[in-house]
């Protein structure tokens, strides 16, 4: 078995990351099997070099070495272009053609951006990989390959699974030994040296001096976090060789050959706040949540006033509630108006304008809000529940935390748990 120094060599290579030595130990010790590899890691980490090892150090290296990228050919055309197709399959079919699969018999397909794969193309490779058995597009005839397949995709697959855009039997087939590659910015000790490769190969290229990298340009290499990975590395570095006539790179020049935008590091909390939900139809129950809340927050003020009759004290008596639904600014103002109206309709009733019971004219002024309540009571009570739930949930079981998130006392809280008999 060779070793990882001399697989770097041979392959070109570069970089001493542990984690990028791991995946070159995986790709020497399964090469020789003929066990499906899905490569994984995001855009421009070089995920090409992993197939080319395992094929070149398999049984199989006097074979055919085809790599495909799945994302480049047309949904119309991808199951001629990897199963072949016979002349009159489709229009434009003018002879039959055959397919990778075919022409690579006892070799070895490299399926790059296998997560680009249409569904119904997938479920053609899901066969191939059980049973090396596929059909050519127009062909009733089953035909029998011997092909090791190694594939490579940057996106997430089991979002992919999730959402139905990728068969999880299909990916099990393939991800029988996973070797992911590291981003560029987990690999910090590699990029000074990567990019002094890339400087040195350009200077060859272009015959002109070797760009060198001041301190303070080191540090910001270092630092920059390289979304585009080694890509983006090798188009910089052959940016700066071209252009610029002072050999001497500092920071201040290098940072102008980056992308605008902070690409630096920086601490990103991913964990979610108090109040935070999931989905914008969450957020909206707990508005309609909130407003029945208020309203009965109303219902009971109305109430307290026609009672006794005494605004002043109903309003030194609740003046928290009071904000709580008119708002700290101009809660005075709007429960002072709100009075009025009570008044109004205290002297109605007192100037014999009305001949039923004051509660009951009350109610009938307001016999909508009771309504709209009684609606809501039978819609959101369910959905109560589930907020009621998941606030829990998210806090533990601390009631304290739960009822802060909701907007309501812990008492009501304890409350709606007995009443809901949680």
């Amino acid at each position: 078995m060779e070793s990882i120094q001399s697989i770097k060599q041979r392959f070109g290579i570069i970089g001493n990351s542990p984690t990028l030595n791991r995946a070159i130990e995986k790709a020497i010790q399964v090469a020789p099997t003929d066990i499906s590899v899905l490569v994984t890691g995001e855009s421009g980490v070089g995920k090409e070099s992993i197939p080319k090892i395992i094929h070149q150090l398999s049984h199989r290296k006097h074979g055919k070495y085809i790599a495909v990228n799945c994302g480049a050919i047309p949904e119309g055309t991808i199951d001629s272009e990897l199963f072949g197709h016979e002349k009159g399959a489709f229009t434009g079919a003018t002879a039959t053609r055959s397919g990778y699969f075919e022409v690579a018999d006892g070799g070895t397909i490299f399926l790059d951006e296998v997560g680009e794969l249409p569904l119904t193309t997938q479920v053609r490779l899901l066969r191939v990989l059980e049973n090396g058995e596929f059909i050519k597009v127009g062909s009733s005839k089953v035909q029998k390959t011997n092909v090791r397949i190694v594939a490579a995709t940057n996106v997430n697959m089991f979002d992919a699974i999730k959402k139905e855009k990728f068969r999880e039997d299909l990916f099990y087939r393939l991800s029988t030994v996973d070797i992911n590659l590291p981003p560029l910015r987990e690999r910090q000790e590699d990029i000074h040296i990567l990019f002094r490769k890339f400087a040195s190969d350009f200077a060859l290229k272009y015959k002109m001096p070797t760009i060198k990298l001041t301190d303070d340009a080191i540090s910001l290499l270092l630092k920059y976090r390289w979304s585009g990975n080694i890509r983006q590395l090798r188009n910089v570095a052959e940016q700066v060789s071209v252009l610029e006539q002072n050999r001497t790179i500092t920071a201040q020049v290098l940072h102008s050959y980056l992308p605008s935008g902070n690409n630096l590091p920086a601490v990103i909390n991913t964990s979610k706040t108090e109040g935070d939900f999931s989905s914008e139809r969450e957020i909206l129950y707990k508005v309609l949540f909130d407003m029945k809340a208020d309203l009965n927050d109303l219902k009971k003020l109305t109430m307290e006033l026609m009672k006794t009759g005494n605004a002043k004290d109903v309003q030194k008596n609740n003046e928290t509630l009071i904000q709580k639904i008119y708002g700290e600014n101009e809660s005075e103002a709007e429960f002072d108006e709100h009075v009025e109206d009570m008044e109004v309709l205290s002297i109605s009733q007192n100037s014999g304008l009305s001949n039923t019971n004051p509660i009951d004219s009350a109610q009938d002024k307001y016999h909508f809000a009771e309504e709209i309540e009684e609606e809501e009571t039978l819609s959101l009570h369910d959905k109560e529940l589930e907020l009621i739930k998941k606030s829990l949930e998210r806090h533990n079981g601390k009631r304290k935390l739960a009822a802060e998130e909701l907007g309501i006392s812990e008492r009501t809280l304890y409350r709606k748990i007995k009443q809901f008999d949680l």
